[in-house]
């Protein structure tokens, strides 16, 4: 059974006090988070944060926060070391870069998808109503070939859809 991340009995140190050279002592803060197995866990944090810093922080917060609060250090300390320059805001720079591309593409390949629905409509018309010579000279105006009978039913219908959160754009759906 493990207690404050060493073995019961065992003399080894945990990741941190292996690497300050120390003994770690049975109530070691850093024991619980930083277990021998995994040296550069800490090295990260301690190159990132500095021992002292992460000490007074881990000893600061409750017990029940403390791993959250290592979780992250450790990924802003493994984001640093990546990114000496940006670090997590980076990386979270770059995601939300891709979201952007990806809604870009998104909003493209919807509007296509409306655009490929209104040709289908207009060719699905016409080929109910064709122009042809003899319905041209029959009919008193021209844009009356174009207007289906009041009997048949539109081949879809779009609504649209003003999103007041959104500054008011505009958004076409199907209905």
């Amino acid at each position: 059974m493990k207690e404050s991340g060493r073995k019961q009995g065992a003399a080894s140190p945990c990741a941190a006090c292996k690497l300050l050279r120390r003994r770690c002592a049975q109530d070691c803060v850093f024991a619980p988070y930083f277990p021998a197995d995994e040296p550069q866990k800490f090295a990260n944090v301690h190159k990132v944060f500095g021992a002292s810093n992460v000490n007074k922080m881990l000893q600061e917060l409750p017990v029940e926060q403390r791993g959250d609060a290592v979780s992250s250090m450790v990924y802003e300390a493994n984001a640093r070391v990546r990114d000496p320059v940006y670090g997590c805001v980076g990386a979270i720079s770059s995601l939300q870069q891709q979201i952007d591309l990806l809604q870009t593409q998104l909003a493209l390949a919807q509007a296509e998808v409306v655009h490929l629905r209104v040709r289908q409509a207009a060719s699905l018309s016409t080929t109910r109503h064709p122009i042809s010579p003899s319905n041209s000279a029959a009919s008193p105006s021209p844009s009356s070939n174009f207007m289906p009978p009041s009997h048949t039913k539109p081949f879809f219908e779009m609504d649209m859809v003003v999103d007041h959160d959104s500054l008011g754009e505009s958004v076409w759906y199907p209905s």
